[in-house]
């Protein structure tokens, strides 16, 4: 098994009309991207399902320079309908965002919790990972 020390958040960049998940995203880092296979470790939908996507066993492809100790959750959404960073998640994904995290936190004595954008040039997930984390 790999070492895992933090899970990084994301959004999809996606409005909040829009529904996706795992199939979506998937073809939109395969066939989109030509990677080998979707980039994150988990997806939370609009209505809190989540999916799996890349084995945990496996080095993602979600946060450049990363990835090889992290986990990446995706949430679905994120943009309001200007394309503008949009903290437009719904309460069941707030919700199974907490306890994915608390849960990954547990299993692997993880100690950070941070979102993509504290690593990049980026907005996403559109809120403060760190705040959230640190306030629940």
């Amino acid at each position: 098994m790999r070492q895992i020390s933090s899970v990084i958040i994301h959004s999809s960049a996606t409005m909040p009309n829009m529904d996706i998940g795992y199939d979506e995203i998937y073809d939109w880092h395969v066939n989109g991207n030509n990677w080998r296979d979707i980039g994150y470790h988990y997806i939370i939908r609009r209505n809190g399902q989540v999916e799996r996507g890349r084995s945990i066993k496996e080095m993602g492809a979600h946060t450049k320079g990363f990835n090889a100790f992290s986990i990446g959750i995706c949430v679905v959404g994120g943009i309001n309908k200007k394309g503008q960073a949009d903290v437009n998640f719904t309460r069941a994904q707030w919700n199974m965002l907490d306890a994915l995290t608390n849960e990954l936190v547990l299993l692997y004595d993880l100690k950070i919790v941070k979102g993509h954008r504290d690593y990049a040039n980026t907005k996403c997930p559109g809120f403060d990972v760190q705040s959230w984390w640190r306030n629940k």
